[in-house]
This record gives C-alpha cells, sequence and structure tokens, in this order.
C-alpha cells in the first residue's frame, strides 16, 4: 500500500512521533493506521498513543437538567462561525428540550418525532439548514434519569466544546457532582471503574506493554512485573475511580466521592468533532465562504 503523506501527518498527530518513525510504522504495517500506532508504542516512541480522538467538526455540546432528567448532546455544523450563531444556539436548545421531554432511544426515531411547532425533528434541522446556510446535523445524544438521593454533575466547558453529565449515587450534593465532571472534561476518562474495561482491551494493552518492556531490552523474568505495573498506570488513564482528582492532587477521585458517601453510577463526556475528520478548508477561503453566504 502507497503510504502518504497525510496518513504520516495524521499518524504524527495521534502519537507525537517523528515523521520519519511515522513513515516506517505505517511502512511496516502497510498503512493500518491502528498497528501502526502499536508498532511506536512497541518501540517506545509513543509512550500515550490515542486512537480516534483528532478534534474536526465544528458545532457545539450542551447539557440540559430539569428535576430527575437530564440530556446531554452534540449538534454539528460545518464552521465554527456558524456554532457561535444565535439560530444554530437556539437550535441546539430546542432539541435539547424536546429530548428531554420525549427521551427518544437513537437519533433515528428522534429525527421522527413531533416538535411543539408541528415539525418534525429533521424537518426542524432542515429549516434552520436553510436558514443557516450550511449542514447541520444532530450527531448524537444521552437522556438519563437519577433519584431525589442523587445528584447530576452538569458541566459545560469552553462554550460548549466540551460538555459533561454526570450522576452520583447517595448524594444530593450537585456542587460534588459538577467537580466530578469538571475533572472529567479535564482528564477525558473512559470509564468509572476498572470493571468497565474489557478483558480484550486489557490483554491488548498488556500485549502491548510487553512487547514494549522486551524492546527496552528488559530482561524476560521481571518484564511480566514491569506490564502489571504499567497496566496500572494505564488504569489510571482509562478509568476515573483510578485518577488524580484534578481539584485535589492528594486525593484521587475514588476518595473525593466516597467523602461525599457517594458513588459514580455513570458519566457522558462529549467533545466537539471527536471522531469525526474534517476536510482541511484554507482559513481565509472559510471567512470568504462566510461572507458570501
Amino acid at each position: 500500500m502507497a503510504i502518504t503523506a497525510q496518513m504520516v501527518k495524521e499518524l504524527r498527530e495521534k502519537t507525537g512521533a517523528g515523521m520519519l518513525d511515522c513513515k516506517k510504522a505505517l511502512t511496516e504495517t502497510d498503512g493500518d493506521m491502528d498497528k501502526a500506532i502499536d508498532f511506536l508504542r512497541e518501540k517506545g516512541i509513543a509512550s500515550a498513543a490515542k486512537k480516534g480522538d483528532r478534534i474536526a467538526a465544528e458545532g457545539l455540546t450542551y447539557v440540559v437538567t430539569e428535576g430527575n432528567d437530564a440530556v446531554i448532546l452534540e449538534v454539528n455544523s460545518e464552521t465554527d462561525f456558524v456554532a457561535k450563531n444565535e439560530a444554530f444556539q437556539a437550535l441546539v436548545k430546542d432539541l435539547a428540550a424536546h429530548l428531554l421531554k420525549n427521551k427518544p432511544a437513537t437519533v433515528e426515531e428522534a429525527s421522527a418525532q413531533t416538535m411543539e411547532n408541528g415539525a418534525t425533528v429533521a424537518d426542524h434541522i432542515n429549516a434552520s439548514i436553510a436558514k443557516i446556510g450550511e449542514k447541520l446535523t444532530l450527531r448524537r445524544f444521552s437522556v438519563t434519569s437519577k433519584t431525589d438521593n442523587d445528584a447530576f454533575g452538569a458541566y459545560i466547558h469552553m462554550g460548549g466544546r466540551i460538555s459533561v453529565l454526570s450522576v452520583l449515587e447517595g448524594t444530593t450534593e450537585a456542587d460534588a457532582a459538577k467537580d466530578v465532571s469538571m475533572h472529567i472534561a479535564a482528564l477525558k476518562p473512559k470509564y468509572v471503574s476498572r470493571d468497565e474495561v474489557s478483558q480484550e482491551e486489557v490483554e491488548h494493552e498488556r500485549q502491548v506493554l510487553t512487547q514494549q518492556a522486551l524492546n527496552e531490552g528488559k530482561p524476560a523474568k521481571i518484564v511480566e512485573k514491569m506490564v502489571e505495573g504499567r497496566l496500572g498506570k494505564y488504569f489510571e488513564d482509562v478509568c476515573v475511580l483510578d485518577q488524580t482528582f484534578v481539584k485535589n492532587p492528594d486525593q484521587k477521585v475514588r476518595q473525593f466521592v466516597e467523602s461525599k458517601g457517594a458513588t459514580i453510577r455513570e458519566f457522558v463526556r462529549y467533545e466537539v468533532g471527536e471522531g469525526i475528520e474534517k476536510r482541511e478548508d484554507n482559513f481565509a477561503e472559510e471567512v470568504m465562504n462566510q461572507i458570501k453566504k
């Protein structure tokens, strides 16, 4: 497979490795991006490679809580200009209110539902597209509920670039729940606890770390012990309860939550455009396109 400059650039952005190392990794893995990331990690060149986290698409994330119900959603636009548009922001709020009230299970189900203005969600979005002049998409959402004994942590960062919704059971302290959500916004965990990490994912990480240690020339007899130690660091990266609390470096998130007599039931973290590739427009051309519209 021919290795293109764009592929090398993408791998470099994902891993922070040098251009030549990235090209070699892609060549060795026949252009397979995920395998190239593992190749670099095994060589110790990319110690913290993250897959699929390239932020590209524009738009807004948003969170609304109402009593014991809450919704978090992401609505995409083509440019950041539109994300700052009052009409677009009104659309996001309209969609949030509808989702919270009607609680559809999927985007497809939501799109077919009728809003208070008599239009379907899909038609309401299309009307905004006609008004704003850009492709707009309800990409994803999550609706959840709690009891009177629990707390929602609703946090919106950077005007909607990142939103987090968490549920703490066993406490009604909304501020504590919000602190947890602020932490999640900053450190990007994937899971609440180690129990949620699949055995397949753990085994994959173990294999990568083992090969990495062997490539470092470590004696085989101590590699297993080293790998288990490094797995602990991996869990700290992906499990919120294992992470050091951003508001108190002397405390783990687990300790903070337990001090409130609570547990984290779940969380959802949305970051605008994560996992979506966006065409690389020339900035000047983007400005001119907006002026023309």
